[in-house]
């Protein structure tokens, strides 16, 4: 069984630990999130338990929406994710909070990036720029689009255009602190998105396997 919750990133700051050294952390506000659904085979052709995180007012949801989250006595959430693999002793209604993880364990933790905008090639695939002499009027463009025969742009091509707002997980990132009483996840490192932004917290896969 895995576990999870769902948070909302408030930024980053540093600790120091008991022998002196400073760790750079992202401060993630973890619950308390309500188990709004569970999912399982029979009905569903998965197990999974659905959660919902951070309340909003009932006038800006629809009655489907409204119906749903009062079947589990709470406000109308604005943060709902499954999360498959969870333990299914867990009953609708009930609070995920942060002391279901603890220091020192290790975490995949999922969230959206920051939109850039735009962004030409040398920002957003790093590539190198021509040479800046006056004869060569090639600085900041993408290069060549690839060989005469097909007539057309191979697909994968790294080119100008949107970049960041992807979904991204990084994985094997170790609990340093978690407060009980603020609901508050200390994370060693950096994790995707802006402050403010909701994230997803799940055990660490990889650190599971081993």
């Amino acid at each position: 069984m895995t576990k999870g919750i769902l948070g909302k990133k408030l930024g980053m700051t540093q600790i120091f630990t008991d022998n002196g050294d400073v760790v750079p952390v992202t401060v993630v506000e973890a619950g308390p999130c309500v188990v709004l659904q569970k999912k399982d085979n029979e009905n569903d052709g998965y197990e999974a338990i659905q959660l919902g995180f951070d309340d909003q007012k009932e006038h800006r949801v629809n009655k489907p929406e409204l119906g749903h989250v009062k079947k589990a006595n709470t406000a109308p959430k604005r943060f709902i994710k499954e999360i498959r693999g969870m333990s299914m002793d867990y009953e609708v209604g009930q609070e995920v909070k942060a002391d279901i993880f603890a220091e020192g364990e290790f975490v995949d933790v999922t969230g959206v990036t920051k939109g850039k905008g735009f962004a030409g090639v040398i920002k957003r695939h790093n590539q190198s720029r021509g040479p800046m002499a006056h004869g060569s009027r090639y600085h900041r463009r993408p290069g060549s689009m690839g060989p005469i025969a097909p007539n057309r742009v191979v697909k994968g091509k790294p080119l100008p255009g949107r970049m960041g707002t992807d979904k991204v997980t990084i994985q094997n990132l170790e609990i340093v602190k978690v407060d009980t009483e603020r609901n508050l996840i200390l994370v060693k490192g950096s994790i995707p998105g802006p402050k403010n932004s909701y994230v997803v917290i799940k055990e660490a896969v990889k650190k599971a396997n081993k």
